[in-house]
């Protein structure tokens, strides 16, 4: 677990937002040394990124909601601010392509008179929140042979777009090792992935793994499979779809989740194994808590244990799936106190 030092030093009130391609969580928080978790959450707000400009005018509005709670004191001295963003950070600008709106930092700290503004990926945000949660607030998919070893552990899950980070114990704190996983080729394990590739990679050159395992990505599997099947495809949206597989409506709809579920499978497996993640696995996202009996009862297991002799190895890794909630917040507020232990 982190060291608390940071958290025990810095107790003014401070802003920590999570930032994804579909929704931005806002939290008013303060260092905590008491408890599991290294900070409180005194006000917090989700936020539909569509339905706003930008996120300059979110955390605006945030502040703004403050003169109506019991923490209206600590607007005025608002000074420091930790974003977890999907994307990275490219001079003053943070770049994704998932965002629908540009962010830039410059802005932020300006308009909210900011002194310190800190961005971190927002799933290094969540890799690192991951030490201060509680196995009752997890779910599991898939269970060790045995307990999970001291290691490295792996964050990834599929959302606007898909996300993986590395949680690195260490002392006097753990690192996180920010990713771009998602982008590695998409790479088939069965004929039928096979023709969904060709399908995919018609008229381009790269398909990676965030074009089938996302939302937009579920969609496109969708779309590929009814052109497979000869059918029409009559449903517009991820969570159409999902939602017609769950139900069993919709035998395109099924096949695409089904496939959804094995390459999942497949890609998290190539992980635990590229990154050593003998902690364990948490998969996080906004797609994954909606399909969880799906994904049980999916080709996920299977695909995820199909490594040849790795499989005894992948046997020790549990995987287990976390409702993303408060943690990108947990997380970004937390690495921010730790960076303070250092100044």
């Amino acid at each position: 677990m982190a060291s608390r030092a940071g958290a025990s030093s810095f107790g003014a009130p401070f802003l920590a937002a999570d930032v994804g391609g579909t929704h931005a969580r806002i939290g008013l928080v303060v260092g905590s040394a008491a408890g599991r978790r290294p900070v409180s959450v005194l006000h917090y707000h989700r936020y539909s990124c569509a339905d706003w400009s930008g996120l300059t005018a979110m955390l605006q509005d945030f502040v703004g909601q403050l003169s109506g709670t019991p923490h209206a004191a600590a607007r005025e001295n608002l000074r420091h601010c930790a974003v977890a963003c999907a994307g990275y950070v490219l001079d003053d600008a943070i770049v994704n392509e998932n965002l629908p709106w540009p962010v830039s930092i410059r802005e932020l700290r300006d308009s909210l008179g900011l002194r310190r503004l800190a961005v971190i990926n927002d799933f290094e945000a969540v890799a690192y929140a991951t030490q201060f949660i509680e196995a009752g607030e997890t779910r599991s998919i898939i269970d060790a042979v045995q307990p999970a070893a001291s290691g490295p552990v792996l964050v990834m899950g599929p959302g606007t777009g898909l996300g993986s980070a590395v949680l690195l114990p260490g002392q006097p704190r753990a690192q996180v090792l920010a990713t771009e996983a998602g982008q590695i080729s998409l790479a088939p394990g069965t004929e039928r992935e096979i023709e969904i590739l060709r399908v995919l990679g018609r008229g381009r050159p790269y398909v990676s793994f965030e074009d089938a395992l996302s939302g937009p990505g579920l969609l496109k599997l969708y779309r590929a499979l009814c052109e497979l099947r000869a059918s029409p495809a009559r449903l517009l949206t991820p969570a159409e779809i999902t939602g017609a597989a769950l139900a069993r409506s919709d035998a395109a709809a099924v096949e695409s989740l089904d496939v959804f579920c094995g390459l999942l499978g497949s890609f998290v497996g190539d992980l635990v194994l590229l990154y050593g993640a003998r902690g364990g696995v948490y998969l996080a996202g906004g797609i994954l808590p909606q399909i969880q009996p799906f994904l049980l009862a999916s080709t996920f297991a299977a695909r995820y244990f199909n490594k040849g002799v790795m499989r005894a190895y992948l046997q020790q890794v549990p995987v287990r799936l976390i409702e993303h909630g408060q943690l990108g917040v947990i997380g970004a507020a937390g690495w921010f106190l730790d960076g303070q232990q250092g100044e």
